[in-house]
């Protein structure tokens, strides 16, 4: 093939303007065809439809439908059509199932057969009547007496076959993405099982369902970068939640609730990779009268539910770890297991001692404080853990919510630990209000340095903890564990992840 005598560039760039033209020239004969339908007096972008069966239905019951030969009415999405002479064969897809109709000139006359032929692409929405029947091969089918537009869609869908490649359009356009891959499909089926057998469990044991702010003068109950906003009629700055409610919820232990949880959507200014996102669903409950031990034997009883009841397993491969939930699971020390795979105990190390080590182990971190170089010793350790385990034991300069243990500098909280990750938080709430107010000021004086994922201060939760809240176990986990339990990216699992807008 002789290679173009003018620049790569320029080619490309008319490579671009000939598959753009293309496009354009298929709307073009859509619309074409789309004012054929018009003039043979069908509406190409009906309001309503006739149909009286979803396709799983006819599918399931196709034996009783076919036997009984009673018509019925279908709609949907035609995946692929094919003509030969006087009949046609489509694929119609509902978003339920797809099945194979069958249309023939005899059938349904001259004046609809060769609209259909002139007229229909795939991509389009029809509605056809019939009745069910096997064809030859043995495929069930409906032999079509009758069809109607519901859509006529202006732009081709790429094949079945070939799918979308390009990663960054299946993001930009899930719409297709979702039609073309029944994988795809199944994930975000999966995943709304995923959080009702959640919301199912919680309920069962207890919990009331509640929802608190998502806007915020101070954020609490995390260490995050927040998203700020002004209410204008208030004339405040506000922020989005970087937790589900967390410091809220507690002021429900003191009204004397005894058990709560909400399920909803978070928000973190911060970077993005396979575990993180800035926008995500979280679940947090508070338990009254309860500590961190209790905390852990609901957690195990509900991650083995979901693995059962969504994924009909509790053995997974996630990130080159194989684990089983139903297993044993271990307490892993937080002081000591950084101690055994680093040689440092994080509760005496300086922090001259600290950075060295990380830079001894090519660990790239970002600020000098102690707080931030604990837990970037931490994360490079927990990457070597398959788990199921409970990470216990933490310091108290990570856990600024958490209550202390007795005469010790360690906290009474527990992580989930699976694939090398946390996948969920938890503790012994801090009640204690003069202990909880020296935190939020050292917290405080970390934000005053420049430290943008301190925790925010809340005094008016200090005063509520002077009118007193119960001994409380608190705990969150987000989509973080069904993306680890798929073995999916975390962008992957989320129906439209934010995107750059195109230049």
């Amino acid at each position: 093939m002789e290679l173009p005598r003018f620049p790569l560039a320029l080619f490309l760039f008319e490579l671009i303007l000939s598959f753009m033209s293309s496009l354009q020239e298929i709307k073009e004969e859509r619309l074409r065809k789309r004012d054929m339908l018009v003039a043979a007096g069908m509406e190409p972008y009906a309001a309503k439809t006739e149909k009286t069966h979803d396709i799983k239905t006819v599918l399931t019951d196709f034996d009783a439908l076919s036997g009984d030969e009673v018509e019925l009415c279908i709609a949907g999405r035609i995946m692929s059509l094919r003509r030969h002479g006087g009949s046609a064969f489509a694929d119609i897809f509902d978003g339920t199932g797809k099945i194979q109709v069958f249309l023939s000139r005899d059938a349904i006359g001259k004046k609809l057969f060769d609209l259909l032929s002139d007229a229909i692409d795939p991509g389009d929405f029809i509605e056809v009547k019939g009745v069910p029947f096997l064809t030859k091969r043995g495929a069930e089918a409906i032999a079509v007496s009758d069809w109607r537009v519901l859509t006529k869609a202006l732009n081709a869908i790429p094949a079945e076959h070939f799918g979308i490649k390009d990663e960054d359009e299946r993001y930009r356009k899930r719409y297709l993405d979702l039609v073309l891959s029944p994988e795809q499909r199944e994930i975000f089926e999966k995943k709304a099982q995923f959080w009702e057998v959640t919301r199912q469990f919680m309920k069962g044991h207890g919990f009331l369902e509640v929802e608190t702010p998502t806007l915020e003068i101070t954020t609490g109950g995390a260490e995050a970068r927040p998203f700020a906003t002004h209410h204008n009629d208030f004339d405040i700055d506000v922020y989005l939640r970087i937790s589900v409610g967390e410091l809220w919820q507690k002021r429900l232990m003191a009204a004397g609730y005894p058990k709560t949880f909400e399920i909803g959507r978070v928000y973190r200014n911060e970077g993005t990779s396979p575990e993180h996102l800035q926008e995500f669903t979280n679940m947090e409950f508070y338990w009254a009268y309860a500590n961190y031990e209790n905390g852990m034997e609901l957690v195990k009883d509900l991650y083995r539910t979901v693995a059962k009841e969504v994924f009909g397993t509790t053995t997974f491969t996630t990130r080159g770890h194989t684990f089983d939930l139903s297993d044993e699971w271990v307490l892993i020390d937080y002081v000591e297991e950084i101690k055994k795979q680093t040689s440092i105990d994080i509760l005496t190390a300086s922090k001259t001692e600290m950075e060295a080590k990380l830079q001894e182990l090519g660990v790239k971190y970002e600020g000098s404080n102690k707080e931030r170089l604990t837990d970037t010793l931490w994360k490079f350790c927990r990457k070597n853990i398959a788990g199921p385990a409970f990470l216990v034991n933490h310091p108290v300069l990570v856990a600024p919510l958490a209550k202390k243990q007795a005469g010790k500098e360690t906290v009474e909280m527990f992580q989930p630990i699976i694939a090398g990750s946390e996948v969920g938080r938890g503790y012994s709430e801090l009640n204690d209000p003069v202990d909880q107010e020296g935190r939020f000021l050292a917290q405080q004086k970390l934000i005053e340095a420049g430290d943008e994922e301190a925790m925010m201060p809340d005094f008016e939760f200090v005063e509520m903890l002077e009118y007193g809240m119960p001994p409380t176990c608190g705990f969150g986990f987000g989509e973080r564990l069904f993306a680890f339990l798929m073995d999916k990216p975390l962008r992957e699992t989320q129906l439209f992840p934010l995107m750059r807008p195109k230049n």
